[in-house]
């Protein structure tokens, strides 16, 4: 692992910062790596944040037409940070393509110092397993 590549563990952490910080450091050049996505949190009402997911999901067309709007976790999560990156520009899908989800942590990962972005939250929410689950 060199100074170029990060790993990001999202257990615990809300999935706007961690996928905000992930996209920062992409378009700063780093290869980045995300693991744990499933265990992201959503923040908001469980009935709220359903209802979003379930809305975007049936804002797709066919399966011929988009927008598509992913059902598994590390696919939402990856999702998330393409919009906020200009991935249709030259820099912005340059970054996109330096970035990598995962559901779980892979092997080459294991032994890999990890940054967590977990917060104390006084706010209800719920992981991203779940969400994808319901749609």
């Amino acid at each position: 692992m060199t100074e170029k590549e990060i790993v990001i563990d999202a257990s615990e952490g809300v999935l706007g910062r961690v996928a905000s910080f992930a996209a920062k450091q992409s378009l700063l050049g780093k290869k980045v790596t995300i693991v744990n996505c499933e265990k992201a949190l959503v923040t908001g009402r469980r009935k709220n944040i359903l209802e979003e997911y379930k809305i975007a999901r049936r804002r797709g067309g066919s399966s011929r037409k988009g927008p598509k709007f992913p059902k598994s976790s590390e696919r939402i999560m990856k999702r998330t940070i393409r919009g906020m990156l200009q991935y249709k520009e030259g820099r912005g899908a340059a970054a996109f393509k330096r970035i990598m989800c995962y559901d779980a942590i892979p092997e080459e990962f294991a032994n890999t110092k990890k940054i967590n972005l977990k917060k104390e939250l006084n706010a209800k929410s719920l992981e991203l397993k779940e969400v994808s689950r319901e749609l």
